[in-house]
């Protein structure tokens, strides 16, 4: 007797739907499964027949063969063994062949049965949702399906659960979003600006780097308050919207971070990763593309704490998705699309030692390590931060001062205020402008700004590409200041932002 049952698998953070067929018939007992399963799909052969057996259920002494289409992808992953030990049920005969096709089933299972909690079960709910198909997935992942709106959901705990749902199908029909949060910073809590001491010029970089989704870099002895600024910049930000959330859950979900009971998230991820991390581990990859911290980070802070120290070849990964705001894996029998779109801020010291240049203490590194160290980071890279800045040590008397500067609150409403000015004129960030055409130029040009910018090119030799940076900064200036046109003082400022640490010595 042959069965079908449709499951689905995920390649990046879409989901491709899957039919399994299961045929059993007489002759020597054994499952066989053909389609391109990866290693642990075949293991769920053994996964699948015990736990048949302890759920108290007569497994076939006949010859069966499971068939996973399209048999072009590879599958991978252990959220197909429940619909191969339904499949396996109906077609012995234990279920009754269903004729609809309008049940979508996702699971892996444990020996006694049970069915754990499964990661990138998101994207299978959005797949189910657009086909109108009913969705039985791991009980444990009920937050994280009822995100999608209008979704028919068959929660099981159990391949007990399963078949009593597939004799007497009583589903249920998600209300609405969950909107709990998962992961993010606590800009009301721990991480409020107002902490911060003295750094001034910082925390004018970090509110103008908010407002128009700009790359940061900071360079400043240890101590200074690098880590500080950079951990309050995710409070700055508004909420996600909608979409934008279901994005970054989504990922999270294909990464299998989100924690349990989780729904939406909301808040803007933070990721920091070590400065030991791979070039795979940062943008992403593998044999099966999993997403990086680039991708983890997307819609918030992606934070390179000690730059330098980073691989220059893993540096060099992130040129191209830094531009496109994805990342494209290819490999021999799939591509897998990531998205990217992070705000990056970085952070390193003027010297391997810490203190060149800072008056602070003498530095200890022998010649010619303070330039090796500085080339670490290769010239187009530097060329993709929009602004820059040295941190100073804190002086003692700004240390010890008990009066707190402003609030992430108070910055974060004029950083919500500049953002929607820019999506009213433009539709998006001015990091988005484009610097080819008109698209920036008609927000920014005035003669003034043309004759000043025109010197500042020549002085500093700045290339297209910092042009268009310097630019979409002084937008971003004049629009925290709710000024219709960029002036002179506005690109001035930016230029100071923009010349200062990125040039390496």
């Amino acid at each position: 007797m042959l069965a079908r049952l449709r499951t689905a698998a995920v390649i990046g953070v879409d989901a491709i739907p899957v039919s399994v067929e299961v045929d059993v018939a007489p002759g020597l007992p054994g499952l066989t499964m053909v389609g391109l399963p990866d290693a642990t799909v075949r293991e769920s052969r053994d996964r699948v027949r015990t736990a048949i057996r302890n759920c108290g259920f007569p497994f076939p002494p006949d010859r069966i063969i499971v068939s996973l289409a399209p048999a072009d992808v590879r599958k991978v992953g252990a959220a197909f063994d429940l619909p191969i030990a339904l499949g396996v049920l109906a077609a012995s005969g234990v279920l009754p062949h269903r004729a609809d096709d309008e049940l979508l089933v996702v699971g892996g299972l444990s020996l006694d049965g049970t069915v754990p909690p499964m990661r990138g079960l998101l994207p299978i709910a959005v797949a189910a949702r657009r086909s109108q198909r009913m969705l039985m997935f791991p009980h444990a992942n009920h937050s994280e399906a009822h995100v999608v709106d209008g979704l028919r959901t068959l929660p099981v705990a159990s391949l007990v659960d399963a078949i009593r749902h597939c004799l007497e199908p009583r589903p249920t029909v998600a209300t609405g979003s969950n909107c709990q949060d998962s992961v993010g910073i606590d800009a009301e809590g721990d991480c409020d600006l107002a902490d911060v001491r003295g750094q001034s010029a910082g925390r004018r970089a970090l509110e103008i780097a908010a407002a128009g989704g700009h790359h940061l870099l900071m360079s400043g002895p240890p101590g200074a308050g690098k880590t500080m600024l950079a951990r309050r910049l995710p409070g700055l930000l508004p909420p996600l919207a909608f979409d934008d959330a279901l994005t970054v859950t989504t990922v999270h979900s294909v990464a299998g971070l989100l924690a349990p009971g989780a729904g939406i998230m909301r808040r803007r991820p933070f990721r920091a990763p070590h400065h030991t991390a791979s070039d795979i581990a940062l943008v992403g990859g593998g044999s099966v593309p999993r997403p990086g911290e680039l991708s983890l980070a997307h819609g918030g802070v992606l934070f390179l704490d000690e730059l330098p120290e980073f691989s220059r070849r893993v540096l060099d990964t992130l040129r191209q998705p830094l531009e496109q705001g994805v990342v494209h894996i290819a490999r021999a029998n799939r591509t897998a699309t990531f998205p990217a779109s992070v705000m990056l801020v970085a952070a390193m010291n003027p010297c391997p030692c810490g203190y060149a240049g800072t008056g602070q203490r003498p530095c200890t590194c022998p010649p010619g390590a303070v330039e090796r160290y500085q080339q670490r980071l290769s010239g187009p890279l530097r060329d993709r931060f929009d602004l820059a800045l040295e941190l100073p040590a804190v002086a003692w008397d700004e240390l010890r001062a008990h009066e707190p500067g402003e609030s992430t609150a108070t910055v974060r409403a004029r950083v919500v205020a500049a953002r929607d000015r820019q999506l009213a004129r433009q539709g998006r960030l001015n990091s988005r402008l484009g610097g080819g055409g008109d698209d920036l130029w008609r927000h920014v040009r005035t003669p003034d700004v043309d004759q000043v910018l025109g010197r500042a090119v020549e002085r500093f030799q700045l290339s297209a590409r910092a042009v268009s940076r310097l630019l979409r900064v002084a937008r971003t200036i004049a629009d925290l200041e709710a000024a219709d046109d960029v002036t002179v003082r506005h690109l001035a400022e930016a230029l100071q932002f923009r010349t200062a640490g990125l040039s390496a010595p």
